[in-house]
This record gives C-alpha cells, structure tokens and sequence, in this order.
C-alpha cells in the first residue's frame, strides 16, 4: 500500500530535527509536496535538553509539536511514523507499518544516537541524551539518588539502617555509602558532558543546598571522564584550559587520558589511557579506579543510525566508521542526486579541509542548501555547492561560566555566558518558548532554583517539590 499520491514532485524528509525542518521551510514556496516523517510529533531544540535532564527547563520549554511548526505552509505534510528502508532506484520508501511512501527526492536528516563503542549493556546503566525520553530518565535517577540518599541517613539516624536490611521503593538494599550525598559520573567531555556536568554540581550547591536535613548536597561528587587529554577536545587550548579550570572551580573532578572499562550497576570502573593493568588485571589495581555510583550519563560518543548506512550501501556509496554517509559537495549521495544526508549524517569536509560539525547551525544551513539545490533542479538551473559558514561555538558550564570561539575571538566566563544564552534564546521555535525560557533562566541565575523537580509516576507525583 502507499501513502498519498500527487502530481506535484514529492520531496519527502525524513526526520524533524533542525536540518529536516530547515528543509521544509526553505521549500515552502517551491512547486512541490513536502512530507515530513519523524518518530516523534515534535521538533526537538537538543542543546538544551542537558537542562531539562538537571530540572531546570520542562519538555515544552525546548519542543514544539512539528504540525504547530508547519500549520501554516500549505504544501508541508507531516506523518508520524519511522522509515525503515530506503530504494533510491524505485524511489520508495517503507515505513514501520509496512506502507511505502513515493518520493521524487529524498533527504535522511535522522541525526544520531549515542554510541557506547560495542558496550551496549552499559546503556542501561549509563544513559545518554538524545530525547526527551532520556532527558526524563536522566532527571528521574537525579532527583531520586538525592531521595534515597535522605532516606537512608534518616534510617541510619534511628539506628533502622544495616548492610543488607532495609529496603527502598525501588526494592533494592540499602548500603552504608547509600547514606551518604551521591556521586554522578559524567562519561565526554564534549559540550554536552561540560554542560552536564557543570549544571550537576550547581544542583547540588545552590538548587538543593537547603531542601534536606539529614544528607548536605553541598559534598555531593560529579566526576567528569574523559578518555582524551582535555576537555572540548575541538576548541582552541586556551579554551580548553579555561573550561577546565572553571569546572574545577565548581569543583568538579576532571579526570583526563582515562577511559571507561566497565559500568554496572553498582559503579563505573576507569582506567589511565595508554597504562597497563597489573598481573591480576583486577579493577583495584594501581591503574584503575572504581567510582562507587547509580548515578552515569553517557556522553562519549554517536552513531548514525542502520537506516543511512544500508540506504548508502544499496547504491554504493560509502560511509565512517560512525556510519555517516560520505556526500557530495551538494550534500547528495554519490551516484544518487536525488538523495541527500544532512546533519549528524553526512560526513564532509569544508573548504579548508575541516569535517563540517554535528551542530545545530550546519545542519540548518545544510538543509537550507539543499532546498536550494532542489529549486534549482525545478527551475533548471546548476546546484551550487553547500559552504559551512562557522558562526562561531559556545559551551556553558555553568551560572556565569562558558566558553566562546567566534572568528578570530576567544574568550570566557560571564561574557561569554551571556553570549550563549542570548544564542539559544534566539534559535528557539516559538515566542512562548523564548519567553518562558528567558523568564526562567533569570530565576535560575538569580536564586538557583529550578523548576522541574517533579518525580512522576504512573499514579502521580511522588517524592519531589518545585523549587
């Protein structure tokens, strides 16, 4: 069965991210369809979504239904669904439910997921953050790690509490170390391990300070690991060392040229690049370290999904190792000029010779370029070549606290901070999402007090109080 027919050219989108959707608005006076396909009904603003993982934004602050998006542009489509293959010669495609989608041209803007390098039991331990699923889950082990925490020195107080005794609601065995604030384990330190890992250690100085009486969140522990030897590996050294020293000035533990070796759920064991283990080869030798934790967020790495790789492979083109697609300068795949890869994707070089970045900016700019290319063909002019302009990178690290790299300007610190936040307020969709989050950024900077700190369940609240 297929879905829908028309007599004007199909482009069909897959996924809604920045550049799926830059793809869309950039055709909205083209002469053709547009059918947007994406497993989620929303756009989704992902830098932020680190904030709504630390309780400081809530899901609506950052996503925007994509209908609400498009309601407007009368040529635009949008299908809940997931692609599951591609036929570039027959130019279909499948969906999940078995139907098949035609399309005169197509763009994969699926992005990526988190990669755990082969390890994948560790993502039940260690989450990454790609969705809003993962940004609640993260939020959930959060706030509970202090519940528990408080729980157990309450029982330890009245002489309740002994190895293998008491139990939690989550019905496992408290221990003695339980009693004590928690220790979060950050695994990156790219711009979303930096960002993570800095809003953790203000959760526990400033937003819980003074909620608990029998743990202080104040000594609560965030390690950050790193396997290479900075953090923000692709910014300037003096960037890389200014963000370092600010989050060890919050007093996080940076720990660099260490990698991850296990991660259970008990704790993360790490090791010192490059140093061999002892003749036991045991985790407690002089080269590893076991973190005692429940508490790990992944942000070490990202993988395409199968989708780009076997839609690349059918018409022989290649891809990484990360299983991005290698694309043309139009952004199309060799071979196939009507099949584009954009984002997180496609792997290609700008001018200089530099990988053009998995950011949110060269995707939009790479969607917009391959709107282009498609009006061309419509009105049989030459497609043009994408050029990456660099508008610049930013990571914050916490209240008054980032780095920035614009052009030829490198600098820090609460400039710095200000200039990223006046960014992100800027590339949001929607006037009340900028409003909302402006407004709650303010409170934030101010009193340290954040507003999303509700534990749901399936009968409700539980265990949590807004800030």
């Amino acid at each position: 069965m297929q879905v829908g027919s028309t007599s004007r050219p199909r482009v069909l989108v897959i996924g809604g991210g920045f550049g799926g959707l830059a793809v869309a608005r950039g055709l909205a006076r083209a002469p053709v369809e547009v059918l947007l396909v994406d497993r989620s009904n929303h756009h989704l603003f992902q830098p932020l979504l680190y904030q709504v993982a630390t309780a400081g934004l809530s899901p609506a602050d950052i996503a925007r239904p994509l209908r609400e998006v498009l309601r407007r542009q009368k040529n635009a489509t949008v299908l809940m669904a997931e692609v599951t293959a591609v036929d570039a010669e027959a130019r279909l495609a499948t969906l999940d439910g078995g139907q098949q989608v035609p399309f005169d041209y197509c763009v994969l803007a699926v992005g990526a997921r988190h990669s755990y390098f082969g390890n994948d039991g560790w993502e039940r331990h260690a989450p990454g953050l790609k969705t809003l699923g993962d940004a609640l889950d993260v939020r959930s082990r959060t706030l509970r790690s202090f519940e528990r925490a408080e729980r157990a020195a309450a029982s330890l107080r009245a002489g309740e509490l002994e190895p293998g005794g008491a139990e939690d609601p989550a019905d496992r065995t408290y221990r003695p170390h339980d009693a004590e604030p928690p220790t979060f384990v950050v695994v990156g330190a790219g711009p979303t391990g930096v960002e993570m890992a800095g809003a953790l250690i203000e959760i526990a100085q400033r937003t819980m300070r003074r909620n608990f009486r029998r743990i202080a969140p104040q000594r609560t522990r965030v390690v950050l690991v790193e396997a290479l030897d900075s953090v923000l590996s692709n910014y300037p050294e003096e960037l890389r060392e200014s963000a370092r020293r600010q989050l060890e000035g919050l007093g996080v533990e940076v720990l660099l040229s260490t990698r991850v070796t296990a991660i259970d759920e008990d704790g993360v064991t790490v090791e010192r690049v490059g140093a061999g283990a002892d003749a036991s080869g045991e985790a407690g030798s002089k080269d590893s370290e076991r973190l005692v934790t429940r508490n790990v967020v992944w942000a070490a790495g990202n993988e395409v999904p199968p989708l780009v790789r076997e839609t690349v492979h059918r018409v022989g083109g290649e891809v990484d190792r990360a299983g991005r697609a290698r694309v043309e300068s139009d952004l199309s795949l060799p071979g196939a000029p009507h099949l584009f890869v954009i984002g997180d994707a496609a792997r290609l070089e700008d001018e200089e010779g530099e990988l053009v970045p998995g950011v949110a900016p060269a995707a939009m700019q790479a969607g917009q370029s391959v709107a282009d290319s498609i009006r061309a063909d419509l009105a049989g002019r030459q497609r043009k070549p994408f050029r990456y302009w660099n508008r610049g990178t930013m990571a914050t690290i916490g209240r008054a606290r980032a780095v920035a790299w614009i052009g030829r300007l490198r600098f820090g610190g609460l400039l710095a901070w200000l200039a990223w936040s006046l960014i992100h307020i800027f590339f949001l969709i929607g006037y009340r999402n900028r409003v909302v989050v402006m407004l709650e950024w303010f409170v934030l900077y101010l009193t340290g007090q954040r507003a999303g700190r509700l534990l749901y369940d399936r009968s409700g609240v539980v265990g949590g109080s807004k800030a």
